[in-house]
């Protein structure tokens, strides 16, 4: 019921003998009113329609009377009595109750229509909240002790209304947040000081006059919890539209805790709080917006999501140092002593061979989509680990896990849904012959059983791969590694393997400008095979990436893999496609490495990305390769298929259909490749840039016509963007190629900030 301003006008005559002219003014649930008396007096009228709560509308009156009490300049509205002498006015309209507040009018700009924001704003806010919240130490007030959907502590009730956020971008961040506050917040709350609190201390509850905080306003959403929680939401609105949110809340901060000092436990979740709370507001408006047009339940939400944006690429360690620092509390940040300790120990009990990234070593210790937060308080824009790719610590994969090993962890042995559910998933998105999964725990375990498989079912022994190549770590897939057996300390090539060229259209035999490259790169293998057949000897496998990843991120030349697995099928032999790098959509314009070929593989392996972190891989074969290899011995992978495994892998492929991954890949990627392109026709450095979606390679050279691979200079590319924020690494056969094969959710607004930087730092070479 929307009601009048002649109504009120009447109203407020009637029962508090006041003569006034009544504007209505917007509110969030109350219907508000400006009165104005002739005398030039003014006031608020608060009118709550058949309220759920009359008690809480009381329990607001008798905690503004008693902050008053305490403190008379303290800057709250002044409860005006009735004619009654009450400060609650009932009244009765048709079959509606009306209950009427009437206020004090607060002189003030609210903050959020402040052009500038002073430093003295943040300060005075917080020696005023700071004393709004000592007044009310051990205030005890019944009503308070209430349910409400601003309540942080019930924060993990917006997860049931996380749909209605229809950006899947955001719809994650938000997600993700929640999941951080449920494991690093939820487990302390009990252990958090209580009190009764105002709660909405938003930049339109907050009023400013001379540069400085004269009143708060609206007691509607307060609530007893815990009292950070009333930081941690003030904090989250001074930090809206600013370029340096941490400043305001670090100003804010100091003042607040000179009145009423936080303790270390509190500031170090306030990190997570704000997070909450912005993370509330924005699933609240989504929530809101398929219900009502009532822009005031908006009117949070653009600056909300700034900040959530800003927010993600903050360390939470940073903040935690930087809010510990203001309030007196020691630095909590990692040191180059402990770092060269934790080191030092490595070398002495694990094995030296295990290399270590970048020549300052990191210490990541948190991961967030496509951020790294290491324990210097930095954060990292992730442009290289593919293997999470969907994102580190994506929430929907994170809690299918968690989901699953809190009900079962067992093998293959029981009969299990999601070991079915998920074959079907992979299997839908692959040729229809091929039918069949195994399922194991790393892509070398999966070569390895597809290289027995392919002997098995050829009986013969000799496999074809392209030289340098890596295919795993096991005895097998070392076999089948020209990358590692040719590399120093490896055994070198053994008879039954055989080497085929490297595709490669840039320093290989045949290069862009020729029109049959595909098919003489093919005929190389083919010549291969040819030499076998002379010696009486057969194949079991041609087995190639679908694009090549440490043979320097290349894609594969037109029409050269249905030449080559015509070739290789003609002498008997299967063709293995090993997408462990490049399936699930990373390549933008189909799922898999193959498909960009057109060709079909008789075994296609799967790892790496497959489980997000996750150790999970898969051999995915058709009906009658499966059925030689089931010859009467038991194939039994301890781990493989197990049930944690499979609804870790169902939740990603969710995600990359969800999120529509494999589109963001594709515009993404094809936005990196061209700044790349752009960023070659400047800088001679660069002499070829290739890959397709997020499977990315720049190879750097010192001249363009000899092609002098630039070494030693690419490594230290790779350490000034590490210096600017960007993880990198290096492939190649000459160690040259920048790789940048990014999580999924790597965005353009990255790509973009990454080209600029790159930009900049080859301007030095």
């Amino acid at each position: 019921m929307i009601l009048s301003e002649k109504y009120i006008e009447e109203l407020v005559r009637t029962r508090y003998g006041l003569e006034v002219n009544v504007t209505s003014i917007a509110g969030y649930e109350d219907q508000n009113f400006l009165l104005k008396t002739d005398e030039g007096a003014r006031f608020i009228v608060k009118v709550n329609v058949n309220p759920s709560d009359p008690a809480f509308l009381e329990a607001q009156i008798r905690v503004m009377q008693f902050l008053k009490q305490k403190d008379e300049q303290l800057g709250i509205q002044q409860v005006m009595p009735n004619l009654k002498g009450g400060g609650l006015t009932v009244e009765h309209h048709g079959s509606d109750v009306l209950y009427l507040r009437l206020l004090s009018y607060l002189e003030g700009t609210f903050m959020a229509e402040l052009g500038e924001c002073p430093d003295s704003v943040p300060q005075s806010l917080g020696a005023m909240l700071g004393n709004m919240d000592q007044h009310l130490r051990g205030y005890h007030l019944p009503a308070a002790y209430r349910y409400t959907e601003w309540d942080l502590a019930q924060v993990m009730d917006c997860h049931q209304y996380l749909h209605f956020i229809q950006d899947h971008e955001q719809r994650t961040m938000a997600a993700y947040f929640l999941l951080q506050y449920e494991m690093e917040v939820l487990p302390l709350r009990r252990h958090l000081r209580k009190a009764v609190i105002h709660n909405d201390a938003n930049d339109y509850n907050i009023l400013v006059q001379d540069g400085k905080v004269c009143g708060i306003i609206d007691f509607g959403d307060m609530v007893e919890s815990c009292l950070v929680d009333n930081v941690a939401v003030a904090c989250t609105y001074l930090m809206f539209k600013k370029a340096d949110p941490l400043r305001a809340a670090e100003l804010f901060l100091n003042s607040y805790h000179s009145v009423n000092p936080l303790t270390e436990q509190e500031c170090s979740i306030l990190y997570y709080l704000i997070a909450a709370r912005l993370s509330m507001s924005v699933v609240t408006s989504a929530m809101k917006r398929s219900q009502s047009n009532n822009a005031h339940h908006f009117v949070s939400e653009k600056d909300a999501w700034t900040l959530l944006y800003q927010w993600i690429k903050l360390n939470p360690l940073k903040v935690q140092d930087r809010f510990n620092l203001c309030c007196g509390h020691p630095s909590v940040l990692g040191t180059e002593t402990a770092d060269a300790a934790l080191q030092k120990e490595r070398k002495e009990i694990v094995g030296a061979n295990l290399s270590i990234s970048y020549q300052k070593k990191l210490k990541i210790t948190r991961g967030a989509l496509q951020y790294l937060y290491d324990d210097k308080g930095d954060t990292y824009i992730d442009c290289v680990n593919n293997v999470s790719h969907i994102g580190h610590c994506h929430p929907v994969v994170v809690k299918a896990m968690q989901q699953q090993l809190a009900r079962l962890n067992t093998n293959t042995r029981y009969l299990h849904d999601s070991l079915v559910k998920y074959a079907r998933m992979i299997t839908a998105t692959l040729p229809p012959k091929l039918k069949v999964c195994y399922f194991c725990n790393s892509g070398s375990e999966a070569n390895d059983l597809a290289i027995r498989i392919s002997r098995h079912f050829t009986k013969q022994k000799d496999v074809i791969v392209l030289d340098h190549a890596y295919h795993g770590t096991s005895t097998v897939a070392m076999e089948l590694s020209p990358y590692k057996f040719d590399g120093k300390g490896g055994p070198g090539q053994q008879p039954y393997i055989h080497k085929g060229m490297n595709p490669d259209l840039y320093r290989g035999n045949y290069r862009y400008e020729d029109a049959e490259a595909g098919q003489k790169y093919a005929a190389d293998i083919e010549n291969i095979l040819k030499e076998l057949s002379a010696k009486g000897t057969g194949v079991a496998a041609f087995i190639c990436e679908t694009l090549l990843g440490v043979g320097g991120q290349i894609p594969l030349p037109e029409g050269y893999l249905q030449a080559v697995y015509r070739h290789v099928r003609a002498a008997g032999g299967l063709c293995i496609a090993d997408e462990v790098q490049v399936g699930f959509g990373r390549v933008g314009e189909q799922f898999w490495g193959f498909e960009l070929q057109g060709a079909e593989p008789d075994i296609v392996v799967l790892g790496k990305p497959i489980g997000n972190g996750h150790p999970l891989a898969a051999v995915v074969l058709t009906e009658e390769v499966a059925a030689a290899f089931n010859n009467g011995m038991e194939y039994f992978n301890t781990y493989g298929g197990n049930p944690v495994s499979m609804e870790t892998g169902i939740a990603v492929m969710e995600v990359i259909r969800d999120e529509e991954l494999q589109q963001r890949a594709l515009e993404t990627g094809n936005y990196l490749l061209e700044g790349l392109e752009k960023l070659k026709e400047k800088h001679p450095i660069i002499g070829d840039v290739r890959g397709k979606g997020l499977f990315v390679g720049a190879e750097l050279v010192r001249n363009r016509e000899s092609l002098e691979p630039a070494v030693p200079e690419i490594d230290e590319i790779v350490e000034r963007m590490k210096a600017r924020g960007f993880l990198l690494s290096t492939d190649g056969p000459l160690h040259n190629v920048l790789k940048i094969k990014p999580p999924m959710v790597f965005n353009k607004e990255n790509a973009g900030a990454f080209l600029k930087q790159l930009d900049e730092v080859l301007q030095g070479f």
